[in-house]
């Protein structure tokens, strides 16, 4: 694939090629799940992950579709503690939250700062509480929400890619600089990140797509990050979709993602993780796509590399 396209990527561009949202409640949390994570201290826990219903992200990336189940507006005050509170109730005891909000945690425009007090009293009998955000939105009101929390903070920032000539085209509005300096500021106020590193972002090949996601890790690492996930790239939010037909994107395969996370897990340099989520949409052998999938899941909850897959699909690499 050819990384040089004709045309400029920005807000409007990307705006003008989505198909409608989804219908969302902002009383409610538009999804939630319980899932099995390792953690940084070697343990096996169960996590709460908690989609929270609220405004768009301001910034408009490229492979992002999460704008889908947003609302055009900040939604009512009080509503996101309402919606964590509810979510909470569904669920078992967990010690481990992750708070999804399809945006960036301390953004004031999506989340008060006069909700911080409740939201850390409905989290106080967790250990940790994951957020995200954008870089930018990394300062001095993380350190007002870590101390009002009576848990570990980490936050999970998107690095997606150290590609030169990538990066510039996902209309994240974010250098490497950036991203370095958010980790720094973290990590000298004792809170640990992770990083979100893409696989196969569009006008690369699958074999620079594992080099570079390898690369981003490694960046990653360097820069302070606790720990990173590996996000296949995927098509569906309409501006993918025409860079797939324009042969500037297709999705990688399963194999490709277990090659990143065999080498991420061998640094040794922190934990390394593959989003498993829907990977059978992904290509991949039909004889040994589930035994795939299943080896990439046990490599994230045991943090060790384990037997490859047999198949004769390997015979071709």
């Amino acid at each position: 694939m050819n990384e040089h396209i004709d045309f400029e990527i920005n807000d409007r561009w990307i705006l003008t090629r989505r198909g409608p949202k989804n219908e969302v409640n902002a009383e409610k949390p538009y999804a939630w799940l319980t899932e099995k994570e390792y953690t940084e201290s070697g343990n096996i826990v169960d996590t709460g992950v908690i989609f929270l219903t609220n405004r768009e992200c301001p910034y408009r990336c490229l492979m992002c579709d999460l704008w889908k189940n947003t609302t055009n507006e900040s939604i009512a005050e009080g509503a996101i503690a309402g919606q964590i509170e509810w979510a909470l109730n569904q669920m078992p005891e967990v010690k481990y939250v992750k708070l999804y909000n399809s945006g960036s945690f301390f953004d004031t425009r999506a989340i008060n700062e006069k909700e911080y007090e409740r939201i850390a009293s409905l989290l106080r009998g967790c250990e940790t509480v994951i957020v995200e955000s954008h870089p930018a939105f990394i300062n001095e009101r993380t350190l007002k929400f870590r101390d009002l929390l009576n848990s570990n903070l980490q936050v999970a920032l998107g690095l997606e890619t150290v590609h030169p000539g990538v990066l510039p085209k996902l209309n994240k509005k974010m250098t490497l600089n950036d991203f370095t300096s958010a980790v720094t500021f973290l990590k000298t106020n004792d809170i640990l990140s992770r990083a979100f590193i893409l696989l196969k972002p569009p006008f690369i090949t699958e074999t620079e797509a594992v080099i570079w996601a390898e690369r981003s890790i490694d960046f990653a690492f360097e820069a302070g990050v606790e720990c990173c996930t590996v996000i296949p790239v995927r098509a569906g939010n309409g501006a993918m979709d025409l860079l797939a037909k324009q042969n500037l994107f297709s999705p990688p395969e399963i194999k490709s993602l277990e090659k990143v996370l065999e080498q991420g897990i061998l640094l040794n340099k922190g934990r390394v993780f593959a989003d498993t989520w829907d990977l059978n949409i992904f290509p991949g052998c039909n004889e040994c796509k589930q035994r795939r999938i299943s080896r990439l899941s046990e490599m994230n909850l045991r943090q060790e590399v384990t037997e490859s897959v047999s198949c004769k699909c390997n015979v071709s690499e």
